[in-house]
């Protein structure tokens, strides 16, 4: 692994950790900073995609809206770098205090994300976040762990 990869590498991880901060202090300006423009979300929520950082950061409004305190944690974190462009995937569980006062343990997720470099920064240009599908009832599966 060359110098410069694993200075790449470090980089999306603390991309990643960034995702995970910005969370959980519900900071959208924080969370904006880490998105390419024109970033393509294909997120747990309808629409099919979400096009653009306004859209992207709508989602997030969205959690933050929902929640009264609110936690991300990211397992299994793995990467590919190239030159100017890298993809990882991960799992991810958002949990928390909803405003009405419930305590959930949420459930987990599977994530993915290509990032772009952009000068020194890593951004993310696309994300995905999905549950399995049972395929006889059509209805997504959360109860699984990783």
């Amino acid at each position: 692994m060359s110098a410069q990869h694993e200075v790449d590498e470090a980089g999306i991880r603390g991309q990643v950790g960034k995702i995970v901060e910005g969370i959980r202090a519900k900071d959208l300006k924080a969370l904006e900073r880490l998105y390419a423009e024109d970033v393509v979300s294909f997120d747990v929520e309808p629409p099919l995609q979400h096009v653009g950082i306004a859209a992207k950061l709508k989602n997030w409004t969205n959690v933050f809206t929902f929640f009264e305190e609110v936690d991300y944690e990211v397992r299994d974190l793995a990467l590919t770098v190239g030159g100017d462009v890298a993809f990882g995937h991960c799992f991810g569980r958002l949990s928390g205090t909803l405003k009405n006062g419930t305590a959930t343990s949420g459930m987990w997720v599977r994530a993915t994300f290509c990032f772009r470099k952009a000068g020194d920064d890593w951004l993310i240009a696309h994300d995905q976040v999905s549950v399995p599908l049972d395929m006889a009832t059509g209805k997504g599966v959360t109860d699984l762990h990783p």
